[in-house]
């Protein structure tokens, strides 16, 4: 709020910004020529924005197409999944909770949870509610994200059971590294405290509460609406990013199991609600003094816990670099060229979200995209935010568009540098058949590696991640005992699979790579050791 200062001789000056501030309030003149503009340009199938302004939908608006090669629009009821950007929602659904004193930020997980156990037992001890929603718990950057990605046929229980298996990667609350997996815990935790699932409970408590009518917490739900954005991608090329767009499979995402991490839908209209609830420290729009969650809880929310590692842009896109950096409850809270913004991106294979929150200027907008077109979706993002923040106006667009040109490049040649160096002529060391067997990781589980006596010369190798659905490939020889993974599915990173023997020639281990260097965090195949299964 502006303090209009008594003395006339500021009158003047006080009303002129007072002016200008107000010319602002509103979305660009030129908002849908631009994204229209810029979807054409990168081949973008569908696009939605959400603006609030001042606590009011200004805008809420689909552009394109649900999935390419069909008629059917994009609109504002259009769902898309929203990725990460729903580890907000989750945490909110704990707030609830908080609120009515069911358990508290600083509660031990394990006292609501028995079974939740980290590899270390200090940390097992020590871990509280806020620990699992802000990214210090030691474990390493996507760690045991395999475990549901692509998809899974585990319960959200395996998942947690599974968790004591993972060594963590430093130590406990020493820094930040990004993970999904302890927010699968999260949505274990709103069930037994809630006493109903945590889709039920987003469903009813959040979605329903908030007049979400779209928004749905289970993919049977997604699945049962006709008007849903289909996910896309390249997957083609030399790297992901490179090639033609194509369709990828609607269930080429984390799943149900990791829904509390990031497996929410919904559409423009229904972030546009939920935007307002946001800036509305929890309160709901039109609801007479009814709240989701408490002021208590809000300003909780969005109170940094941990700090994250500031990196510098390179060139075209510099001046975008924060000077602070943070992690909230479900949340980033960091600067736009000096204005604190809270924000969240969030990415399920195909399709991309940017949930953007100004809480001093009362503004807040969503961003969502079938397809990962980052340059599109990241250029409107800044765009808007100059655009309501009084900063000269860019074309953000060409400036990602030139970055991500670059970083598929320097994929490409470290690609290229990898492989320069390869035996080609080498042999494996062993005949194909030997490499055959059952073998499993400790947090992973089982796979399969089978010798199909009929298939062409080194090439008679296949591999199956037994509890990953339609995760099987063909084993392709690279060099020495190193084998590259080429999955029936193109939309899963290949991945080397070196075979390491013992002194009497057998397989000892199993050890995995992604081939690409681009290859996203959660293809974690790095953190794997395989050995054989013994039979008794």
């Amino acid at each position: 709020m502006l303090s209009i200062p008594r003395s006339l001789r500021f009158t003047t000056f006080a009303v002129s910004l007072l002016l200008a501030t107000s010319a602002l309030a509103a979305p660009p003149s030129d908002l849908d020529a631009r994204v229209e503009a810029a979807m054409q340009e990168y081949g973008t199938p569908g696009f939605a924005v959400s603006i609030v302004e001042d606590g009011e939908v200004v805008h809420a608006k689909g552009y394109g197409v649900r999935k390419l090669g069909s008629p059917e629009q994009v609109d504002a009821d259009t769902i898309f999944p929203t990725g990460s950007t729903g580890k907000a929602v989750t945490t909110a659904a704990i707030a609830i909770l908080v609120d009515e004193g069911k358990l508290d930020w600083d509660d031990k997980v394990i006292d609501h949870l028995p079974d939740f156990r980290m590899h270390d037992a200090w940390v097992t001890r020590e871990m509280t509610v806020r620990d699992l929603l802000v990214h210090r718990s030691g474990l390493g950057l996507g760690a045991g994200d395999l475990l549901y990605v692509p998809r899974t046929n585990r319960s959200r229980a395996d998942v947690v059971r599974a968790l004591r298996h993972i060594a963590p990667a430093a130590s406990f609350r020493s820094g930040y590294a990004y993970d999904n997996i302890l927010y699968v815990v999260a949505g274990e935790l709103v069930a037994a405290v809630s006493g109903q699932s945590w889709e039920s409970f987003i469903r009813d408590r959040v979605f329903r509460a908030a007049g979400m009518a779209d928004s749905v917490s289970d993919e049977t739900a997604r699945f049962a609406n006709p008007n849903r954005a289909h996910p896309h991608a390249r997957i083609d090329g030399r790297v992901r990013g490179l090639g033609t767009q194509v369709v990828l499979p609607e269930r080429e995402g984390l799943g149900q199991v990791a829904a509390p991490a990031g497996g929410l839908s919904s559409s423009a209209n229904d972030l546009a609600r939920w935007l307002q609830v946001q800036l509305g420290q929890g309160a709901l729009p039109g609801g007479k003094g009814k709240r989701l969650y408490s002021e208590a809880s809000a300003r909780e929310m969005w109170t940094p816990q941990v700090l994250t590692p500031v990196r510098a842009y390179p060139p075209p896109i510099s001046e975008m670099t924060p000077q602070f950096s943070s992690y909230a409850l479900g949340w980033s809270v960091q600067d736009y060229r000096g204005v604190k913004t809270v924000q969240h991106g969030g990415a399920v294979f195909g399709v991309l979200t940017m949930v953007v929150l100004v809480p001093d200027r009362k503004l807040g907008f969503a961003l969502q995209m079938n397809s990962e077109d980052y340059p599109v979706l990241r250029g409107v993002m800044n765009e808007l935010l100059d655009h309501y923040l009084g900063f000269p106006k860019r074309d953000w667009v060409a400036a990602f568009g030139e970055w991500n040109t670059k970083r598929l490049a320097d994929g490409v040649a470290a690609l290229d540098a990898t492989t320069a160096g390869v035996r080609k002529h080498t042999e494996p060391s062993l005949p194909l058949g030997e490499y055959a067997g059952d073998y499993a990781d400790d947090w992973y589980g089982p796979i399969a590696v089978a010798f199909d006596q009929q298939a062409s010369d080194r090439q008679g190798l296949r591999i199956d991640f037994r509890q990953t659905p339609n995760m099987a490939g063909t084993l392709e020889h690279y060099q020495y005992d190193t084998f590259i993974a080429r999955w029936d599915d193109a939309a899963i990173e290949p991945a080397y699979v070196t075979f390491n023997l013992d002194a009497e020639g057998k397989v000892a281990r199993i050890t995995m790579k992604a081939v690409s260097p681009l290859a996203d965090f959660s293809y974690d195949y790095q953190d794997l050791l395989f050995t054989p299964v013994r039979g008794d």
